[in-house]
């Protein structure tokens, strides 16, 4: 193994790392070089020189992303490795040269061991997500991994500008690691959708909800569809495909709104789809609406990204799923969520509940709901564990 520089951990702060939590804290660092640049490649040892780790070092509150638990050299060997590994899952999960769908989530960060990684495929094209200095640092290696493991990607968009810490960002611009490409075009369970790799949101699309979107056939035949939060309508498109009656599809972002027409303009080109789009503040449109609709998706971006905006998320969601449990018919179907990491599903359920009773109607659960197995939660990570979700059935 290569002599990477050292750091040492304080007495017993080696228990997490024992226990394969990725993460290790600024304050469980005893000495360290003060020459260490940020996104260097470290080597970890307990406070008697024992060998734990191997991982990205970062002047922050986590100090450590752990690569390897085993003595390895972090070269390009190892990425390879990592992909392949990945790969052979999604084969396994049959998201690979599948007819049906062509887009899925090759690496879920510590999900997949790559701690700081996120990697996207549509199509031919795949997208790079970094989180981390050291992870960018690595982005050339990554993308030759990618294309060693998928020889069929024509493109590689390293969109990682936006997720890196401010001062490092300001020298990174996005831009293709490999290749070019335009109009990406991504099948999904037999949906078509346009994605917007380069200026969309996250990666261009919201994988995470694929499931979901299945799910949601089961329910909306015939049905009045009310998605919210709509981005680039990939709940709306899933319902009309279904046999929905009728989808609104609410969000206030006009470009959102813009995709979501060339959605379903890709999947009804003769204009017969049932959908209207309304580009406004969702809890604007509930104020205004007094219509009630058969099924609703209530799919908010991240009210909280830090403990200390917990209440005021909590909050919100309350609120949002008043508005959404008022607005449902008698009977009706109401998909909820949250994405953000400081609430968890108890408090979640408990906030959902909260609603319920503020509207006083009865409301029982149907499905739990989470990220698809293309998402994995690492055991030992539980914060790998992100989206939760809840089919209501409101009378």
């Amino acid at each position: 193994m290569k002599n990477y520089p050292v750091i040492q951990l304080k007495k017993e702060k080696e228990r997490s790392v024992q226990r394969f939590h990725p993460w290790i804290f600024s304050g469980a660092l005893q000495s360290f070089d003060a020459r260490l640049n940020d996104g260097d490649i470290v080597q970890v040892t307990d406070n008697k020189g024992n060998f734990l780790c191997i991982g990205h070092f970062y002047h922050g509150s986590i100090a450590v992303k752990i690569l390897s638990f085993e003595p390895v050299e972090i070269n390009q060997d190892f990425w390879n490795d990592r992909m392949a590994r990945a790969l052979a899952l999604r084969q396994q999960l049959g998201l690979v040269n599948n007819p049906q769908t062509n887009c899925y989530r090759l690496i879920h960060a510590e999900g997949d061991q790559c701690p700081g990684l996120i990697v996207d495929v549509y199509d031919k094209t795949a997208v790079v997500q970094c989180h981390s200095v050291g992870m960018h640092q690595a982005a050339a290696s990554i993308a030759q991994a990618i294309r060693q493991q998928l020889p069929f990607v024509e493109a590689i968009f390293d969109k990682s500008r936006e997720y890196l810490p401010k001062e490092y960002a300001a020298d990174v611009q996005n831009g293709y690691l490999y290749g070019q490409a335009s109009n990406v075009m991504a099948l999904e369970n037999g949906n078509s959708f346009g994605i917007d790799v380069e200026h969309g949101q996250k990666t261009g699309f919201f994988l995470d909800q694929r499931d979901n979107r299945h799910l949601l056939t089961h329910y909306c035949k015939g049905k009045s569809v009310l998605n919210t939060y709509c981005y680039s309508g990939g709940f709306s498109v899933y319902a009309l495909n279904n046999g929905a009656s009728e989808v609104v599809s609410v969000d206030v972002s006009k470009s959102a709104i813009a995709l979501v027409d060339n959605n379903v303009a890709l999947n009804f080109a003769d204009g017969q789809a049932a959908h209207s789009s309304v580009a406004a503040d969702v809890f604007q449109f509930f104020k205004t609406e007094n219509r009630h609709f058969d099924v609703i998706i209530l799919d908010p971006p991240a009210f909280a990204k830090s403990i200390s905006k917990r209440h005021n998320a909590v909050q919100a969601y309350k609120r949002l799923n008043m508005e959404g449990i008022r607005h449902v018919n008698k009977n009706g179907i109401i998909f909820t969520f949250s994405c953000s990491q400081v609430v968890d599903k108890a408090m979640f359920e408990a906030t959902v509940m909260s609603a319920a009773i503020e509207c006083g109607r009865t409301v029982r659960i149907l499905h739990y709901l989470s990220q698809p197995a293309d998402h994995p939660i690492n055991l030992f990570h539980p914060e790998s564990s992100y989206l939760k979700g809840l089919v209501l059935y409101v009378e």
